[in-house]
């Protein structure tokens, strides 16, 4: 992320998470495979706060460091911390992958672009440039839970908005936020860790989108809930922007190893 400059609330939200990341990376997978990628995480995060390291859970310990992290972080500190988040997460996925529990190949197509100046529904684009920051002339209408650099991308699978809107839901392609909507993919394969080449740009998957009550209006009986990932592969997912490019409707996406 070098050459982006990042706000204090970006890096607070992106170190403040750390431990969530992680959840998040071995949610439905054996997570001793990353086990020690996580502990390297752990590790360097503590020696950036001169803290001691501890022995429990790799989540529990990524969260206590990330409490002692937000209130600490400063102008000074940040672009160090948020090093060290994204090289510790780069490492877990990494492991991951080379053991053969990320996706790496599949292929489908952009079936729609979507953005908006803040807030939901995101409305049809034709074609835009993506960067570190996401898709370009894009905006949140709260900054508070989005927009921090694992968050520069949201996608979601056009089969899974379609799947809703045919049992009645009031939903379409856009509604609940994201910028690219996806066909063709098994979205169950779209986990963290999964690099998608649209167009020219490269997206790695980082997390799980959560649904909050924003969303309530496109579901019946306002149930957002719906789409959370605790449902199965019907989940928003959110992506880090590893090379800026430019994307249109109807462009590849590819799973890339």
């Amino acid at each position: 992320m070098a050459g982006v400059d990042y706000t204090l609330d970006d890096v607070r939200g992106t170190v403040g998470g750390a431990g969530e990341l992680w959840r998040h990376a071995v949610l439905r997978r054996d997570p001793s495979d990353a086990e020690a990628a996580g502990r390297g995480l752990v590790t360097a995060l503590a020696s950036a706060l001169d803290e001691t390291p501890g022995n429990g859970a790799v989540g529990d310990e990524l969260d206590r460091l990330a409490r002692v992290a937000v209130k600490s972080v400063d102008d000074d500190s940040a672009e160090g911390l948020l090093d060290t988040v994204l090289r510790g997460w780069s490492g877990i996925v990494e492991s991951l992958r080379q053991a053969g529990q990320v996706a790496s190949s599949g292929s489908g197509s952009v079936v729609q672009l979507n953005r908006s100046g803040g807030g939901v529904p995101k409305l049809p684009v034709s074609e835009g440039t993506v960067g570190p920051r996401g898709l370009e002339g894009d905006a949140q209408a709260t900054r508070r839970h989005h927009g921090r650099p694992w968050q520069a991308l949201c996608l979601w699978s056009a089969e899974v908005v379609d799947a809703f809107a045919a049992d009645g839901h009031p939903i379409a392609y856009g509604s609940a936020g994201e910028n690219m909507t996806i066909g063709g993919l098994d979205w169950s394969d779209v986990q963290p860790g999964v690099r998608l080449r649209v167009g020219s740009a490269l997206a790695e998957v980082s997390a799980y989108a959560l649904p909050c009550s924003t969303n309530s209006r496109w579901f019946l009986d306002g149930d957002h809930a719906l789409m959370h990932h605790e449902r199965g592969p019907v989940s928003r997912v959110y992506a880090w922007v590893r090379e800026p490019g430019a994307v249109a409707t109807g462009d590849e996406v590819s799973i890339v190893p």
